[in-house]
């Protein structure tokens, strides 16, 4: 970091005050280390095991909060535990019983342990930080959150990171937060200026053709590929692995260690096409992504924000291109109605496409009989 983001600037000397924080923030605007730097100057100052506890919507989230404190923190010693969903409960057990200073955990899992854990207790916990609360919301998680606000103490600091300002988020404010000062970074719905975003308008029959022509042109930058079902991700890196492209998938029904294994693939550029639903849409720290391809069209109009804020972050620039098929027509007026603004058409001449056809007709072909 050779200066601080926005988000920093603002909300960093409002947390060394004392103050709670709601901010809204968009993803890749820097606000993890927001909330860590405050938190691990507070812990310098009075070390205390479970000092904190930073609740995430996704375990992918956990593990890279987890890491950016351990970074941050490695000079001071800092202890951090993931507390998710998909691993085991005993062992996750005697984690807690080494009493850690950080605790990342998603809602359903961290429940499970305060209400089954001999010993374990966060009476003494000193800061909360919700990040990516809209999403912890929009995931069902409200009861497991409102029963882990009965048992933390209420003289506490707490930190509430959203990327919009939902009913849901206002309802959480008011319940847990004391006198915020709001710190905004993002306008509602906005996407980045360094952002060029596109449509191409084509028959469904023909999206996997169009898919290969375009990662074909633009080749040699990596690429986050959006689908809407875990089949069709896999199918998708099936039949473009068949054509010699690197592409992994990341989806919902893989297992923990799968998952992490995709991203550090993609991460450590040796693949360079990321396939994905829109479990991994937020949150995850991949600092490389050039284009995001929206191969299938969201279904709600916010996650469009969510899937090209994976792109143009930090303040360099980048593209995003959405397939919009004969029957995505009313859901992509939607999303230029929400952004406030019509997108371009992204130019491909048909011809120069349509010669792949054949070459991509066998790669489905043989995709679909693995």
């Amino acid at each position: 970091m050779e200066e601080p983001s926005k988000i920093q600037r603002e909300a960093i000397p409002v947390a060394l005050q004392g103050k709670d924080i709601i901010g809204l923030a968009e993803t890749g605007s820097g606000k993890t280390a927001a909330f860590a730097l405050p938190i691990l100057q507070a812990l310098l100052e009075n070390p205390q095991r479970y000092f904190a506890l930073i609740l995430t919507p996704t375990r992918e989230l956990a593990f890279q909060i987890s890491e950016q404190f351990e970074a941050l923190g490695s000079s001071i010693g800092v202890k951090c535990a993931v507390i998710v969903g998909g691993m085991d409960m005993m062992s996750q057990a005697l984690i807690l019983a080494k009493k850690p200073h950080i605790l990342i955990a998603t809602p359903g899992r961290l429940l499970d342990h305060l209400e089954n854990t001999k010993g374990f207790t966060l009476r003494a916990l000193k800061y909360l930080v919700m990040d990516e609360a809209d999403r912890i919301l929009n995931m069902d998680f409200e009861v497991e959150v409102d029963k882990i606000l009965k048992v933390i103490p209420r003289d506490r600091r707490t930190f509430l990171f959203s990327a919009t300002m939902t009913k849901k988020v206002k309802k959480l404010q008011r319940a847990c937060l004391q006198e915020p000062v709001k710190v905004e970074v993002s306008t509602k719905y906005q996407t980045v200026e360094k952002l060029q975003q596109y449509y191409v308008f084509i028959p469904v029959k023909f999206k996997d053709v169009y898919l290969v022509h375009i990662l074909n042109e633009l080749a040699g930058n990596s690429f986050m590929i959006f689908c809407s079902t875990c089949n069709n991700t896999i199918r998708t890196a099936l039949m473009l692995r068949n054509l010699g492209l690197t592409a992994v998938p990341l989806h919902g029904q893989m297992s923990q260690n799968k998952r992490l294994a995709a991203l550090t693939k993609f991460k450590a550029k040796s693949r360079s096409i990321l396939i994905s639903t829109d479990v991994a849409s937020r949150g995850l720290d991949i600092p490389h992504v050039d284009v995001v391809i929206n191969f299938d069209i969201p279904t709600h109009s916010k996650d469009y924000i969510h899937r090209v804020g994976r792109t143009a972050r930090a303040g360099r620039s980048g593209q995003a291109i959405t397939f919009v098929t004969q029957y995505d027509v009313e859901l992509y007026q939607r999303i230029e109605q929400l952004i406030g603004k019509q997108l371009p058409l992204y130019k491909t001449e048909d011809d120069e496409v349509m010669v792949l056809q054949e070459r991509i007709a066998e790669a489905q072909r043989i995709a679909k009989m693995v």
